[in-house]
């Protein structure tokens, strides 16, 4: 098998055979990004913590791609509405959507889309796209979440960007770059075990 990987794959395509392996995966990206969600960081004066949730929501959609991506930030809403304790500090339920936090939860959607797209498309294969992408993907959640707790908190858009936005900008720039190295040097794995 040749060593370069042809755009239009993904990490999980080289072993995502079955149905079973499929929804495992889709499950996986729910999981982690629980999983996630719980290293969680108060922000003063803010109703939203600092998570791991966009850590996990742009490395999984890297490595599934879109529609798996997409369909396992589904899974991982969906399993925390309904009570299991996914979201931030173990948080569950339909408030939790509804509240001030919910923009950010559903930001997830578009962002594993549109992230997964990229790296469809190989962006995430070289640290200097992989970085630029992961931020883009860290601004869209924030961007989404802002306007969300300007209607929530009855908050004027400048409010909800100093509350909502501007305290999460370094914690985004240093997921990204997390985000940028790991799908690097996965991918500089999987070439070298092809060879």
């Amino acid at each position: 098998m040749s060593a370069h990987v042809p755009s239009g794959h993904v990490l999980a395509d080289r072993f995502v055979r079955t149905r079973g392996q499929e929804v495992a995966v889709i499950l996986g990206a729910a999981l982690c990004t629980a999983l996630f969600a719980q290293v969680a960081i108060s922000v003063p004066g803010s109703p939203v913590p600092v998570t791991g949730q966009t850590l996990a929501v742009v490395l999984t959609a890297a490595a599934l791609g879109p529609r798996r991506g997409l369909l396992g930030q589904l899974a991982y809403l969906l399993l925390g509405a309904v009570g299991l304790p996914f979201f931030a500090k173990a948080a569950s339920g339909w408030g939790a959507l509804l509240g001030p936090t919910g923009g950010y939860l559903v930001g997830f959607i578009p962002t594993a889309f549109l992230v997964g797209l990229a790296a469809r498309r190989g962006y995430d294969r070289r640290l200097w796209t992989a970085v630029p992408l992961f931020l883009a993907g860290q601004l869209l959640v924030l961007g989404i979440g802002m306007c969300w707790l300007s209607v929530a908190k009855s908050l004027d858009l400048a409010t909800a960007f100093q509350k909502g936005f501007v305290p999460f900008l370094p914690g985004g720039l240093l997921k990204a770059l997390i985000a940028g190295v790991l799908t690097h040097f996965a991918w500089r794995f999987a070439r070298a075990r092809e060879v």
